[in-house]
């Protein structure tokens, strides 16, 4: 199975920066022969703090995604958070992308596997591999055609996550693509002063002992410059080391 990969940075910061990252992803299909899925978030709903910057709206960020689609050609993954925003999204984008913290949210889940879109469902940071059957189910009986599964850590709280790779072929066992979230899995959670700190050193190690276990695809969230991004910045790769992360995985 051709593996997937998924990249793009946390949140909409600004066309200038979803063009800078859409068209180095454009040069590494060209180069590589792969299909890069451009991620970006209009909305980031679950920021630690109520001051934290989180996105430009979804009316305003699905213009923007849609400009990348049309200028770089590029398949599109967002987030929603809320069930009526599934279909609005998916009139957009490709893959309708289920956040860890609302995975169990049936509403959401039914919501995204009616749009008929491709349908990635992160774990849980509270639940294990197996547990994932029942989303899993959920968004298949509720009609989704395509639905990934996506392993990002686990939380025992203290500001911190930790990876229980067998979680991949668990889940494996349960749906055909699990997905292995390289730098959401660095995170260090509300361990910034009322935002997320995280060690991106680590996230190329994530990413080739998830191929160890048989993840059938890769997520990265990358900027141009992390340590200036508004949001996920210690955790996110820096955009020019992606194309050697890939090729490795390759």
């Amino acid at each position: 199975m051709k593996p997937i990969f998924i990249a793009g940075p946390c949140v909409i910061e600004s066309q200038e920066i979803l063009d800078c990252v859409a068209a180095k992803i454009s040069e590494i299909n060209n180069r590589l022969g792969t299909d890069i899925i451009f991620k970006a978030s209009f909305d980031k709903a679950n920021r630690t703090s109520i001051n934290s910057y989180r996105g430009v709206g979804i009316e305003k960020g699905l213009q923007m995604l849609s400009e990348v689609k049309s200028k770089w050609g590029l398949r599109l993954l967002t987030d929603i958070h809320e069930a009526w925003q599934a279909d609005v999204a998916g009139q957009v984008v490709d893959v309708l992308q289920i956040p860890a913290f609302l995975c169990r949210q049936t509403d959401l889940l039914v919501a995204a596997a009616k749009t008929g879109k491709a349908v990635n469902i992160k774990k849980a940071q509270f639940l294990s591999g197996q547990d994932m059957k029942y989303p899993y189910q959920k968004a298949v009986e509720s009609g989704a055609t395509e639905v990934w599964l996506t392993e990002r850590g686990n939380s025992f709280g203290y500001n911190n996550l930790v990876v229980d790779f067998r979680n991949i072929p668990d889940m494996l066992q349960i749906a055909p693509r699990v997905i292995m979230d390289c730098t959401h899995s660095v995170q260090r959670p509300g361990a910034a002063g009322g935002k997320t700190g995280g060690n991106r050193e680590f996230v190329p190690s994530m990413a080739l002992a998830a191929k160890a276990f048989g993840a059938t695809g890769y997520f990265f969230e990358v900027h141009p410059d992390p340590d200036k991004a508004l949001s996920d910045g210690p955790n996110m790769l820096c955009l020019e080391n992606l194309e050697n992360l890939i090729t490795k995985l390759l």
